[in-house]
């Protein structure tokens, strides 16, 4: 399974506290693009709109600018596919306070294009830093002991 584009600041900004498998609706070239790498997850959040899960913020740039047509929008809100009770329970999730809906990395299984969705609760800015300083703190023991 090749991961194409993983969104880094999802474990530095969010608790995952649960994850779940969805399939993309795509068009055609939006796919070579995505394979090529050419997707970005920053600030890309789910959207629950009339019983479905939208992906919106997510930008899939152009794969050939002169062969994709004008009207294009990289940046339209994607429809994401699950089974009925997956919607039902994400979208009971989302109205939870505090909770929301972040893709985490978008890969393949298969032919198919795969997104992981999490359920998160924002991070506060403490527990940021203490994260921060950990990670330090590692890479200052890691460096003492190979020496």
């Amino acid at each position: 399974m090749p991961t194409y584009v993983e969104n880094k600041r999802a474990h530095f900004d969010y608790y995952i506290l649960e994850t779940y498998e969805a399939g993309i609706e795509l068009i055609g070239f939006e796919v070579k693009a995505i394979r090529g790498g050419h997707m970005n997850l920053m600030g890309a959040f789910v959207v629950p709109r009339a019983n479905e899960l939208y992906l919106t913020n997510a930008t899939v740039s152009r794969y050939q600018p002169q062969n994709t047509p004008r009207d294009y929008n990289p940046e339209r809100s994607r429809r994401l596919l699950l089974h009925r009770n997956e919607i039902a329970t994400l979208i009971g999730k989302s109205r939870e306070s505090g909770l929301t809906l972040i893709p985490i990395r978008v890969y393949s299984k298969r032919r198919h294009i795969k997104l992981l969705l999490g359920v998160a609760r924002r991070k506060k800015k403490l527990d940021k830093r203490e994260a921060i300083k950990k990670r330090y703190s590692e890479r200052e023991i890691q460096k003492a002991t190979s020496h």
